[in-house]
């Protein structure tokens, strides 16, 4: 089943009170005690050695594992009464107040948060007052985000507006929801009624999006691991060969690929797997002197098309 942003908060501030209360708890139990999978679980774990209670990097969570067993080494540090300086206070409260703006967000969260950035502002004392003359404005992705979000909670459809710059256009479509997640950037799993498969979507190409009465109903999937990247292409996708000069090696630290063979010149043939190859055609673009396709031919063509056109409409 999949987990919104916040119910995985949820769980790993249970998580934290939990594991002080159980030193050297088994991976197992603890997945199990939390209705999660291991994976899921050690995934958790890989964040909360980047929290703590300090903005500044200092009291961070020292929790490890070896596979078998969670360690936390400094929970009586962590434990201290919390002391936020007036920066650490401001910073709190602006934050929490612009998110109990975003739109989709469940009324009872937002009380809980309303309820909690009150008390904040009694303990800040004078901080309080210097982050009332401050405001945050989300962009157009926390609003997508907010409402994604709510379709997962609420299983509901969703209808968008989405750029797919492959093919330089917008598309209309319908989908049902399955998990957020970020790469990078921040997407959403989902299963399209348009192309009856799941696709991926990232979240700052939604031009508009707007919750659906009915019901999301995405057939069962098998959630992907990603732990290797968001592109993790099959044997089956077509093959295309790219030729980078010196300048262009780092598409084989960017690009998961088959074979990097070193050219003459300090540069690489570089030949790699993708569902989409039309989508290679802005890496093109992007390389300019530094890299060209060279197989499949056809795609080679397009990729110099575009830039010519690219170069025509730059001259007028």
């Amino acid at each position: 089943m999949a987990t919104n942003a916040i119910d995985q908060t949820r769980r790993m501030l249970s998580l934290v009170t939990y594991l002080r209360e159980r030193p050297g708890a088994r991976v197992g139990d603890v997945a199990r005690a939390f209705g999660i999978t291991e994976d899921e679980l050690i995934a958790d774990l890989d964040i909360l050695p980047m929290c703590g209670t300090s903005f500044r990097g200092g009291d961070l969570l020292d929790i490890d594992t070896d596979g078998d067993r969670i360690w936390w080494h400094n929970p009586d540090d962590v434990a201290e009464p919390l002391r936020l300086a007036a920066d650490e206070a401001t910073a709190l409260l602006v934050a929490a107040r612009a998110v109990a703006t975003l739109p989709g967000l469940r009324e009872g969260d937002r009380q809980a948060l309303l309820r909690a950035t009150a008390k904040l502002e009694a303990a800040a004392g004078e901080a309080a007052g210097a982050s009332s003359r401050l405001s945050v404005t989300f962009e157009s992705e926390g609003g997508v985000f907010a409402d994604v979000d709510r379709a997962i909670a609420e299983r509901r459809r969703l209808w968008l507006r989405y750029y797919s710059p492959a093919r330089d256009e917008l598309t209309e479509r319908e989908v049902d929801p399955i998990r957020l997640f970020a790469v990078g950037h921040t997407y959403m799993e989902a299963w399209c009624r348009l192309s009856e498969a799941r696709r991926t979507f990232r979240l700052d190409r939604v031009a508009e999006i707007k919750l659906l009465d009915a019901p999301a109903d995405p057939p069962p999937v098998e959630l992907r691991d990603l732990s290797e990247g968001l592109v993790q292409p099959a044997a089956e996708d077509p093959e295309v060969s790219i030729e980078v000069g010196p300048g262009g090696r780092w598409v084989a630290e960017y690009y998961p690929h088959d074979s990097a063979e070193e050219l003459p010149d300090g540069g690489l043939r570089i030949t790699l797997r993708t569902p989409d190859p039309a989508s290679l055609r802005r890496l093109a673009l992007r390389l300019g002197r530094d890299g060209r396709i060279v197989a499949p031919q056809a795609l080679a063509d397009s990729s110099r098309q575009a830039a010519e056109q690219a170069l025509v409409a730059y001259g007028e």
